[in-house]
This record gives C-alpha cells, sequence and structure tokens, in this order.
C-alpha cells in the first residue's frame, strides 16, 4: 500500500473509533469528511460499515497485544504487565463504547463473526511467562486466569469514573499475582 494510501486508511479508523464509540449511528459520509477523504476512499478501504467496524476492533486488540513485547524491552516484567493491563482498560472503555456498532456489524444472520481475542490471550501469556521467570508472580497463573479475574474491566461503565475503578481493581489483581511469588 502506498505511504499516502495508508496515512488515509489510519485516519479513516481514528476517526471511525472517535465517531462510532460516540454513537454506532455516525453516518459513513461523516467520518469519511472528518477524515479528511472522500467517501470513494472510504469505501475502497471498508467496501462495507461492518468491515470498518470491526477493522477499528481488531485494529484496537492487536495495538493491545503488540504493546505486551514493546513493554517488556524497555520494564522489569511485573511492571510490563501492571501498565500492559492499564492498556488493556482502555481497549476495554473502547470496546464498551462501541458496544452497539459491533452488535449491529456482528448481530444480522449472515453478518461476520466478531474476531476472537487471539492476539490479547498470546500477549498475556507472554507477560505472564516473563513474570513467571523473574518470580514476580505466583507460577502457573494462565492467561484463562488472568483474562477471568480482570473481567470486572467490562463492566466499568465507560462514561464514568471508570480509570480510578480500573486502576483500584488492576493493582488488586496485581497483589494476587504477586502472592506467593518466589522472588518475593
Amino acid at each position: 500500500m502506498r505511504s499516502d494510501a495508508q496515512r488515509n486508511r489510519e485516519r479513516i479508523l481514528e476517526v471511525a473509533l472517535v465517531e462510532l464509540t460516540r454513537s454506532a449511528d455516525t453516518p459513513l459520509s461523516v467520518i469519511a469528511k472528518k477524515a479528511g477523504v472522500g467517501q470513494g476512499t472510504l469505501y475502497r478501504n471498508f467496501p462495507c460499515r461492518e468491515d470498518l467496524v470491526l477493522e477499528i476492533y481488531r485494529n484496537e486488540m492487536r495495538q493491545v497485544a503488540d504493546s505486551a513485547a514493546r513493554l517488556l524491552e524497555t520494564r522489569e516484567p511485573d511492571r510490563a504487565l501492571r501498565e500492559w493491563m492499564d492498556r488493556l482498560a482502555l481497549f476495554a472503555m473502547t470496546k464498551a463504547g462501541l458496544a452497539d456498532a459491533i452488535r449491529q456489524a456482528t448481530g444480522a444472520p449472515g453478518s461476520p463473526a466478531k474476531p476472537g481475542p487471539n492476539p490479547v490471550i498470546e500477549a498475556a501469556e507472554l507477560l505472564l511467562r516473563a513474570c513467571e521467570e523473574a518470580g514476580t508472580i505466583r507460577p502457573g497463573v494462565t492467561s484463562d486466569d488472568m483474562i477471568l479475574a480482570i473481567g470486572g474491566l467490562w463492566q466499568l461503565d465507560p462514561t464514568g469514573d471508570w480509570r480510578t475503578r480500573a486502576t483500584r481493581l488492576l493493582d488488586i489483581v496485581m497483589d494476587g499475582l504477586r502472592a506467593g511469588a518466589p522472588g518475593r
């Protein structure tokens, strides 16, 4: 993809994330206009609304997943895990804001399925194994365990004071992960 075409695509995704989080019924013409592209450019990249919504979801999930390895390069494993969980909380709030658009895109018969959480699960495993090897969390914690433990994130109200509540919840989860760690 040419660099200008890539920039247009990224700009469409950025604007669509904001607009569809605000209102699932935002017309694609509004998204194109705010992204500074023509409708033809938008439809060339995303032939239908469902394609755009699901690409936003995949893109956000991929960004959260990709951040795990980058965090491990610059932080101790337990700090990387905690910061990654903050990014996961932000993703959860973005997903909650997009929930109506995602339901519309995947809810009708014959609609595409919502992408699975595999990249996020793999990132959690990467971080957990690094923490376990460093002795900063209890041994044997799986990504499934962690996802269940932080499931409360998806219950937070994205329009309220979710950051304070998410921070407290994730601090509690980290305390639980550290309890019984061999390096403590």
